[in-house]
């Protein structure tokens, strides 16, 4: 085997390998997107308040390890050590930022295939095609067969990367989209979080009403 036999079949490994990658990433991203999203969407629900009641969190969801979850635990922890507005607010934001971080991990690396499997795949091409000439070039014609099975195996190279890079896009695209949306969701939380923790601490009065006997103002779990 010669060098660039060597390298053309190293491209094949590569755009396969990034191939298993991209297919592990989409499945681990969509599963994680999806408990996210689902625990994002109870939060709401239960942190959205109605006639003017407080709304309560239920406390088992507070032992949930996603995303959103850990958001909001973190920020009702935050305004139990502190009550300065300014400290609070940075506090809150380096939540949002760290859970935004979690939010969009491993994407660049799915972004990063669709970019390089078509690169891959005519750097595959080009070198089959220098092998095939190298090979005609030495033997002559006396086997047209070999010199067509050596374009065949190049130009499936490039096929093989874009398919790689097409399927990718769609997925990253999809996922992005997801990412955007669920970024979303937190800030949302966030906020109410904020907004709904100031209200306990400056109008505690209202959870004593005889009307407000039914819910209990949100508390920080430890």
């Amino acid at each position: 085997m010669n060098l660039i036999q060597f390298f053309h079949d190293a491209t094949f490994y590569a755009m396969y390998v990034a191939a298993g990658v991209a297919i592990f990433l989409i499945i681990e991203r969509q599963l994680f997107f999806f408990f996210s999203a689902r625990d994002a969407r109870k939060l709401l629900a239960t942190m959205t308040a109605d006639d003017d009641f407080v709304p309560r969190i239920d406390t088992a969801m507070l032992d949930r390890k996603t995303v959103p979850v850990a958001l909001v635990r973190e920020t009702l922890q935050t305004r139990r050590l502190t009550s300065d507005r300014v400290k609070l607010e940075d506090l809150s934001e380096a939540i949002y930022i760290a859970s935004k971080t979690r939010v969009n991990a491993r994407l660049w690396v799915l972004d990063t295939i669709v970019t390089a499997a078509p690169l891959l795949g005519l750097v595959g091409t080009i070198l089959g095609i220098i092998d095939t000439f190298a090979v005609l070039a030495s033997s002559g014609i006396s086997d047209p067969s070999g010199v067509s099975k050596g374009i065949g195996t190049a130009l499936y190279a490039t096929a093989l990367g874009i398919s790689i890079a097409l399927i990718g896009l769609l997925f990253y695209n999809y996922l992005r989209a997801c990412a955007d949306h669920l970024n979303d969701q937190l800030k949302e939380l966030l906020l109410r979080a904020e907004g709904l923790s100031h209200e306990d601490q400056a109008q505690p009065e209202n959870a004593m009403r005889p009307e407000h006997a039914g819910r209990e103002p949100m508390q920080a779990v430890g």
